[in-house]
């Protein structure tokens, strides 16, 4: 969640060394706060190189469909078993 702050990556690292995914939540609040997407996602991928992430806002609906879609193809192989 934006309203975290952005270094949440190196403050959890094991989290997010473990995770294929990184959702950036509450982007709708950006304009409002002192937040550092790009800095936020820089500490993230020096934890992980291989991290995805998508910036979400539950209220707009930003990224909504492709984080679902992420879901639903992280789905697929558990399915096709």
């Amino acid at each position: 969640s934006v309203t975290e702050g952005e270094d949440k990556p190196v403050k959890y690292p094991d989290m997010f060394a473990a995770a294929r995914l990184m959702v950036l939540n509450k982007v709708d609040l950006l304009p409002h706060l002192d937040f550092d997407v790009a800095a936020c996602i820089a500490h993230a991928q020096r934890v992980n190189p291989g991290i995805e992430v998508l910036l979400l806002s539950a209220k707009s609906g930003q990224g909504m469909d492709a984080w679902l879609d992420w879901l639903l193809e992280a789905m697929a192989p558990a399915e096709a078993a």
